[in-house]
């Protein structure tokens, strides 16, 4: 495994700056502007204490006729195949973020894991940004959280980031990280168009505010690899493939003809 895999499979979550060139950079806004102009059926406005606009989409059924060949051309995909120590990449899904107008509420402190059906080592989040982000504005993470405890997921209810999605769920109810950072080692980095950052989806992470004069544009993809399996969750989480679920038992390779495959 490459030291960058290393520290990956160690933190949950890795910064690589650079490693977009202008065209991979180019191919990704594409795809992000076709998701704005082609709103999928959970596309939605996260409700907001202000005026500003958090606007989020994911899982649209048509993704492929917007993003199949930035994701065919792109070098995320062997990205990931590195920092895995392994060579098969399938896409799982994409999601795109608007933060602009005003003071937006930060995105609350969750694991994307809470939500999907995938458990494994070779799942990883490549989040993307189209607007340069200072540290103190950026995406942050509690490192090492990965190989903790799975949380109830967020429903990002305005004054309680902690409600939980599933009230009746198993799974413990969020930490407040917010209300005593001091005990989390948490780690962010200020990012540029073209730098990638990349995270398996049980690291806890959650998003600062977009502040009054500034826009966050983001993407993030989905990938998974050959040690991933199926672990359904309790309130029937994604993916949303069709027939998915019903073919799937829990402990088996995380696999459906419906995933594109990137690497081989």
């Amino acid at each position: 495994m490459s030291e960058v895999g290393e520290a990956y499979a160690r933190d949950g979550v890795v910064h690589l700056p650079g490693v977009l060139n202008a065209e991979a950079l180019a191919g990704a806004r594409a795809a992000y502007d076709w998701s704005l102009a082609h709103p999928g059926p959970l596309a939605s406005n996260i409700r907001q204490a202000s005026d500003a606009t958090f606007y989020q989409d994911l899982y649209n059924p048509d993704c492929l006729t917007g993003y199949r060949a930035m994701l065919e051309a792109s070098p995320i995909p062997a990205l990931v195949a590195d920092l895995w120590g392994s060579g098969p990449v399938w896409f799982m899904y994409e999601q795109v973020f608007l933060k602009e107008g005003g003071e937006a509420r930060r995105t609350p402190w969750h694991q994307d894991s809470s939500y999907l059906a995938v458990a494994g080592e070779d799942l990883a989040v490549a989040w993307i940004t189209f607007d340069p982000v200072p540290k103190a504005d950026s995406l942050e993470f509690v490192r090492g959280s990965h190989r903790g405890r799975l949380y109830n997921g967020s429903r990002f209810e305005l004054g309680d980031d902690t409600a939980p999605t599933h009230p009746r769920s198993s799974l413990p109810r969020l930490p407040d990280i917010e209300a005593d950072r001091d005990r989390w080692d948490i780690v962010s980095w200020a990012v540029e168009p073209g730098d990638l950052i990349v995270f398996h989806p049980a690291v806890l992470h959650g998003g600062a505010p977009t502040h009054p004069g500034r826009r966050r544009r983001t993407l993030t993809l989905r990938f998974f690899g050959d040690q991933a399996v199926y672990e359904p969750r309790e309130g029937g989480a994604g993916p949303r493939v069709a027939g998915f679920h019903e073919r799937m038992v829990a402990g088996e390779p995380f696999r459906d003809p419906g995933f594109l495959q990137l690497r081989v």
